[in-house]
């Protein structure tokens, strides 16, 4: 419980104040969008939850989006950990085409050292809490 209370307060300080909703592809950013969702909420921040499911259901809820993710929304998309950033990416994609705006990129621990491009590209701000070199080990390692 410590290491999410402490993940989640690292990433709010650079999660914008207008963002309304935090999420990314099932199952990797999951317990990171809601821990930081969590941890927002006991300081009065409205931060909503939501998942990228890697397919769309055809029963129940249906499509790629689960939870409380509005057309509209200004949305940050996370991941516990990136090496490529293809996890990140599909989930920006979903969101976009959902009609929410992206407005930041957050990991826990960035291992491969090309999301920073693929994000400057894409015209989306990133902020890894941490490196690769951060922890001692080159990109990729």
């Amino acid at each position: 419980a410590d290491g999410i209370v402490l993940v989640a307060e690292a990433a709010l300080t650079s999660i914008p104040d207008s963002a309304d909703a935090i999420g990314g592809l099932t199952m990797g950013a999951d317990p990171v969008a809601f821990g930081i969702a969590a941890v927002a909420a006991t300081k009065g921040i409205n931060l909503r939850s939501f998942s990228v499911r890697k397919e769309a259901k055809d029963h129940g809820v249906t499509g790629r989006i689960a939870g409380a993710l509005q057309p509209g929304d200004r949305v940050v998309i996370t991941e516990d950990t990136v090496t490529r950033g293809t996890s990140i990416f599909e989930a920006v994609d979903v969101v976009r085409e959902f009609g929410a705006e992206v407005v930041l990129i957050t990991v826990i621990v960035d291992r491969g050292g090309t999301c920073a491009d693929m994000a400057r590209s894409a015209g989306i701000p990133y902020a890894p809490l941490l490196t690769a070199p951060d922890l001692g080990y080159e990109y990729g390692s």
